[in-house]
């Protein structure tokens, strides 16, 4: 049985550590820092945390004078509030390229309750599309700890999504993590699974179904979405001929999406994606909302079934027991 343990939570221990290692760290919050876990800084460290109330454009723009003083910081949200500051975060923090580091909280259903108001499923695809910004989606929260740690390394705007539900730890304490590089977690030459987020723990599940049935599924953390690790996606492409991705987003300008133009571009084969289709999400228990929207295992089974009849000059089909 795998530890569960929220990601929001890797995010809040590594603010602590990187405010006890690196003194330009400072943190601020839009008034909701005890569900960001941003508070276990402010504990720490009060006089480098600063609380902006519900003003999110107002947190852009004093991290943005932040990080001109040569400070690092990291402002924390709901993803799905960054909409309130998002010229903000075009304007002063991408277009000037500034080191300010932004993490967005409770992201996909897995929200659950909270209901479609807070349960943030376009955020990658507009931060995504902004020019010099960095895009992070880690699967757990030992790799949350490693990314946000990361982020403060690098020079440049960055994006962390967040979740609110404790998951699954997938990953290794001692494994090294790097922005830019994605992560094969099982081998395989019949389809690769390309995943992000808590949808990595799934994309593992359905491997397993798969394997139990004769298809060699490759699994893919795909924990940073820009920049795209487009060297593992183009192996991936021509290694195996056919690919699914799996993410708790909107499937427009998402983790497919991205996927998608670099395959098109580079090694074209039979794409299917498991993901929300163009929907608000809606309140309910994480599980019932995952089974909802199509987000569980089996759909990844599936999706394999139908791009393996797509894959060219394949026979493989997939018969569940």
């Amino acid at each position: 049985m795998l530890k569960k343990k929220a990601t929001r939570d890797g995010y809040g221990e590594a603010l602590v550590e990187l405010g006890t290692t690196n003194p330009r760290v400072v943190v601020l919050d839009a008034d909701v820092s005890a569900s960001t876990k941003s508070e276990m800084f402010k504990k720490k460290f009060p006089q480098r945390f600063f609380n902006v109330g519900v003003a999110e454009q107002n947190l852009f723009t004093i991290a943005a004078g932040l990080s001109l003083t040569g400070k690092i910081p990291y402002a924390s949200l709901y993803g799905a509030f960054l909409g309130r500051g998002w010229e903000q975060i075009r304007v002063s923090i991408c277009y000037a390229n500034l080191n300010v580091k932004i993490a967005g909280s409770h992201g996909g259903v897995l929200t659950g309750a909270d209901g479609a108001t807070h349960q943030s499923l376009e955020e990658i695809a507009i931060m995504r599309v902004l020019p010099n910004m960095k895009v992070i989606v880690p699967c757990d929260a030992l790799e949350t700890k490693k990314a946000t740690i990361a982020m403060a390394e690098i020079e440049g705007p960055c994006y962390i999504r967040l979740g609110r539900e404790p998951v699954p730890i997938m990953t290794a304490e001692n494994k090294p993590f790097r922005i830019d590089k994605a992560e094969t977690l099982k081998d395989g030459s019949d389809v690769a699974i390309i995943a992000c987020g808590y949808m990595v723990y799934e994309a593992l599940q359905a491997h397993e179904m798969l394997i139990n049935n004769g298809i060699r599924a490759r699994v893919i953390n795909m924990h940073t979405i820009k920049p795209i690790d487009r060297e593992i996606i183009i192996q991936a492409a021509k290694e195996t001929g056919a690919i699914v991705t799996a993410e708790e987003h909107q499937l427009m300008g998402g983790l497919g999406s991205a996927v998608a133009e670099v395959v098109v571009q580079e090694s074209p084969v039979p794409i299917e994606m498991v993901g929300i289709h163009d929907n608000f999400g809606t309140s309910g228990r994480p599980e019932d909302l995952l089974r909802e929207f199509k987000l569980k295992d089996v759909n990844i089974v599936e999706a394999a079934q139908k791009v393996l009849k797509r894959k060219k000059g394949s026979g493989k089909t997939i018969r569940m027991r």
